[in-house]
Order: C-alpha cells, then sequence, then structure tokens
C-alpha cells in the first residue's frame, strides 16, 4: 500500500525552504533525524522501508544497531544531512546503553568527503560522535564490508549537469559492483547522486541505485520519471510542510510519510 504525496520541482522547493531557512528553522537536523531512523531501521530489518504498508520501525523500536555505514559527504547540504544522520545515530548509542536492558550496538560508520571537504559543522559532529574519516583507498579495501552507504553526494542543487566527478566519481566506480551484487544497500539522501531531480535522467551510469531514498519536503519529479523510478528505489517522504505558493505539479507514490518537524 503506497501514500500520494504532492510533487513539486527542485526550484519550488528551495523557494519554498527560504523564509524558514531566513527565520533560522533547523532543516538540515530535522531532515537528518528523519535519515537517521530511516537508516536504523535499515540496519535492523534490511529492506523495513520497502514493505507493503507502514513498517514497523524495528531500529527506532530499540533493537540492537549493528553494521558497518559508509558516508558519502559531498560538501553541500545533503552531505550535511547524512553526516549528522551519522552522529545522531552514534550519539544514539550510549543512551540506549544507560537503559534498563541496554542492545547489545555494534555500529561502526566510516566517513569518505568525496569533494576533499563537507559541511564543517557536521563534519566535525560526526567525528566527535565517533565516526571515522577515511580516504579512497580505504573505501576501495574495505567496500565489501558495508552493509550500507548513505549517498549524499549531490542534491537538488545539481540541475545544470549532475555527472559524477573527480573522487565523486571514483568511489561510486568502485562500489557499484559491490551495490549492483546486493551489498552494501544504498540510502539515497533526497535523490539519489548523479540524477537530475526535475527530469530523471542521468548523464551515464556512474550512479549507485539506491534501495531506499529518504526525500525532503517534498517529492521530486525526477524521483518518479525516467531513470529515477529504476534508481531511487522505495521513497520515504519527509514532510517539511513547507509554505509553498504554487500548486503541485501532480502526486506521486512514496512507501510512506514521515512528519519532518518535531512535535
Amino acid at each position: 500500500m503506497s501514500e500520494w504525496v504532492p510533487v513539486f520541482t527542485s526550484a519550488q522547493v528551495r523557494a519554498a525552504e527560504k523564509p524558514l531557512l531566513e527565520e533560522g528553522k533547523p532543516l538540515m537536523l530535522w531532515a537528518a533525524r528523519a535519515l537517521a531512523m530511516v537508516t536504523a531501521d535499515e540496519l535492523v530489518e534490511p529492506g523495513a522501508s520497502e514493505a507493503e504498508g507502514y513498517p514497523q520501525f524495528p531500529g527506532q523500536g530499540g533493537a540492537p544497531l549493528i553494521g558497518r555505514v559508509l558516508v558519502l559527504a559531498g560538501k553541500g547540504d545533503n552531505g550535511g544531512d547524512a553526516l549528522f544522520a551519522a552522529a545522531a545515530l552514534l550519539q544514539w548509542m550510549p543512551q540506549r546503553a544507560a537503559s534498563a536492558e541496554p542492545p547489545a550496538d555494534d555500529l561502526h560508520i566510516d566517513v569518505f568527503c568525496t569533494a576533499g571537504e563537507a559541511h564543517a559543522q557536521a563534519l566535525a559532529t560526526a567525528l566527535a560522535a565517533g565516526a571515522e574519516r577515511i580516504e579512497l583507498a580505504d573505501v576501495i579495501a574495505r567496500a565489501a564490508r558495508y552493509d550500507i552507504i548513505l549517498d549524499g553526494i549531490l542534491g537538488i542543487g545539481a540541475t545544470m549537469n549532475a555527472a559524477l566527478r573527480g573522487d565523486a566519481r571514483n568511489v561510486v566506480t568502485a562500489l557499484l559492483p559491490h551495490v549492483r551484487f546486493g551489498r552494501p544497500r544504498v540510502i539515497a539522501v533526497d535523490l539519489p547522486s548523479g540524477l537530475h531531480p526535475d527530469e530523471g535522467t542521468t548523464a551515464d551510469d556512474v550512479v549507485l541505485p539506491a534501495s531506499v531514498t529518504v526525500t525532503f519536503g517534498a517529492m521530486k519529479p525526477g524521483l518518479d520519471t525516467d531513470r529515477g523510478r529504476e534508481l531511487a528505489g522505495a521513497t520515504v517522504f519527509v514532510d517539511f510542510d513547507l509554505p509553498f505558493t504554487e500548486p503541485p505539479l501532480t502526486s506521486a507514490p512514496v512507501a510512506y510519510a514521515l512528519v519532518g518537524r518535531p512535535q
């Protein structure tokens, strides 16, 4: 059973986010919180987000978080979302360990900055929480060990040319055979990096196909158009209740929706 949500272009999303950002609303932290929740579920029960109807949120229910996660962090907001989500996952562990019946968490998170730099505060927070920053050679050596990749390389700003370049291209090329074989699974942050957010097209095949895409603020046309249907996997919609001034283009199905604004 799918849920249908409104579809807005990347330009409409950015325009709707602007007043909230000017008010100081922490959209990145809200996005990271939702991304961490979905990642926890997928660590505990791979495929939970793809299940028919609403998932049972096994990771959020207190089951042990066990596995190895690779964060591919670009220098933009998507990289920041992924890094803050990594920090949240690691910060939850001591809180869970202090409970009456602590779970046996065993979670390791590696970070590769695909542009050589990333959102400074998000990177510092992830590293302080216990994530390990690694280089391209380390990623290649460890590729088969990862359970999940958080793809935060590019976001909806990549509308002129979404092709991956430099180390972003090199790392995706190295990881693709493993992902296509079925492990690790990919969780795309807002949209798969290299996918045009509005058109659903790609410049080439150097794109990580996602098992799950966690998209924020609105469903983007590219996720339900052309190659988007093939590359996005199950889409989880995180609703920030953005103040759109125009009607949606259309509507599209998602696996399920989450309330993005904390209550």
